[in-house]
Order: C-alpha cells, then sequence, then structure tokens
C-alpha cells in the first residue's frame, strides 16, 4: 500500500517525502495525518541530525485537495479539521532544532508555500511555479503560508506576491528570497547540502536555525537573554567541547 508520505532516516538524515504524485501531492487528511506523523517522528528520533523534505512526481505540492475539501459533507467543518491537522506537521518542523533544506519542482502552491518554508535552505528546479493561489477559489492561507512568506520575502513582496494571483518563476522567487539557490538536479543538491550539515556541528546548526526563526517574536533585550543562556548551555555539550579542543589543537 502506497503511503501518502514516507519518512525515512538514513546517515543522521531524516527524509521527509509527500507521497501522491498522482495527484500533485495535494494535501487531503491522509496526508495531512501522515505529514503531521513525519514531522513527530523527524522531531523526536535522536537518530535525525537534519530534515530533507521532498515530493514524488513532477510537482512539489499542490496546496490542498480541492475536490475533497469541495465534497465533504461540511466543508468548513473538514477545511478547518484539514488546515488544523497539516499545520500541526509545519509548526513541528518550524520549530525543529535540527536544520531543513527541501528540494521542490514543478510547482508549489497555497499550503505547499507554507511546507516548503519550514527548510533553511530551498533548492529549487528552474521551472518550478510558485502560485499563491487561495484568492483563485476564495479562500485565505493556511500551514503557515501568511506568516512565513513575509518573513522570506520581507511585507510589500509578499504582498504583491499574494494579491496579484499570478504564479511566480523560480527566477524571481531566487531574486524576492522566497527560494535559496535554482539547480538542475534538486533533489541531489539538496542530499547534498544535508549531507555536509550532517557532517559538522548539526546541533549547534539546528539551535541557530530556531533562533534566528525567533528572533522576530521577541524584543532584542529577551533575544539577547535567551542568546546568552543558549551559548552558555552550547558550550557544555560533547558537540562543543569535541570541536573546541580539535580547534585548540590546530
Amino acid at each position: 500500500m502506497q503511503l501518502p508520505v514516507n519518512f525515512t532516516i538514513s546517515d543522521g538524515i531524516g527524509h521527509i517525502e509527500l507521497n501522491r504524485p498522482d495527484a500533485a501531492n495535494t494535501i487531503n487528511m491522509p496526508l495531512a495525518e501522515a505529514f503531521r506523523q513525519a514531522a513527530h517522528a523527524a522531531a523526536n528520533d535522536p537518530a535525525v541530525e537534519v530534515v530533507l523534505l521532498t515530493a514524488m512526481g513532477k510537482r512539489f505540492c499542490g496546496g490542498g485537495d480541492v475536490s475533497a475539501i469541495a465534497h465533504a459533507q461540511h466543508p468548513g467543518n473538514f477545511l478547518t479539521e484539514l488546515a488544523a491537522t497539516a499545520d500541526a506537521g509545519v509548526q513541528l518542523l518550524e520549530d525543529l532544532d535540527r536544520p531543513i533544506v527541501a528540494a521542490v519542482q514543478g510547482a508549489v502552491a497555497g499550503a505547499g508555500l507554507g511546507i516548503m518554508l519550514t527548510a533553511d535552505v530551498i533548492v529549487a528546479a528552474a521551472d518550478t511555479k510558485f502560485v499563491f493561489a487561495y484568492p483563485e477559489i476564495g479562500l485565505t492561507p493556511d500551514c503557515g503560508a501568511s506568516a512565513a512568506l513575509p518573513r522570506a520575502m520581507g511585507l510589500q513582496r509578499a504582498l504583491a506576491f499574494a494579491l496579484s494571483g499570478e504564479p511566480m518563476s523560480a527566477t524571481d522567487a531566487l531574486k524576492q528570497g522566497l527560494v535559496t539557490e535554482l539547480a538542475d538536479d534538486p533533489l541531489a543538491r539538496a542530499r547534498e547540502v544535508a549531507t555536509t550539515w550532517a557532517s559538522k556541528a548539526s546541533g549547534a546548526l539546528g539551535v541557530t536555525r530556531q533562533l534566528l526563526r525567533q528572533s522576530q517574536n521577541a524584543s532584542r533585550s529577551a533575544h539577547g537573554d535567551r542568546e546568552a543562556r543558549t551559548i552558555g548551555q552550547r558550550v557544555m555539550t560533547s558537540e562543543a567541547q569535541t570541536l573546541m579542543k580539535t580547534f585548540l589543537s590546530r
């Protein structure tokens, strides 16, 4: 039986792979729940040092499964539950204390943007299209997209993208900060990034990504206190102790 999301661990890399390629990896309830479970597994397994986020097929994620929504007996209740379930997985990845790299291709639309933006580095195929999508069917953002887009692009660019209704090319996405780099083989490049992270101080990288992501939600003084506590805690870890000894022996 094909699972809607695959999760594997190899050489310290926790690989979360959306797996509804015949439906453009659109989010129905089984995929939303499987994504939440995969994110929970990645967050709670000490064997996971970094996370690789990818999708099977020609498209990364087409957003919510509009057919499933339209045919639900109670669309309002169904969509609320669907959005909350998928967002639970998004929040787990946003809060993760390990770095995340994503490979995207084909199309990234709607909630797929929120899922993609849980990653710290995003590698895109050159022909990828990015589509806000929600207003086209009279809906509003979910899966953290309305918070993640302005964080990545800046508020004015995010508003222009969201309100235009026009798809954004990979080249423009790179210029506007929506993705990190373009590659002929985004999966291979993303795996290379993940492997490099796993071979370094992945613990320090993970806590660094947390600090950067938390910085906008606290005052400067509160964030400074958080940094001071964190660096004091990190220096006592075996990772830091080993790397400091290596540094001092050069």
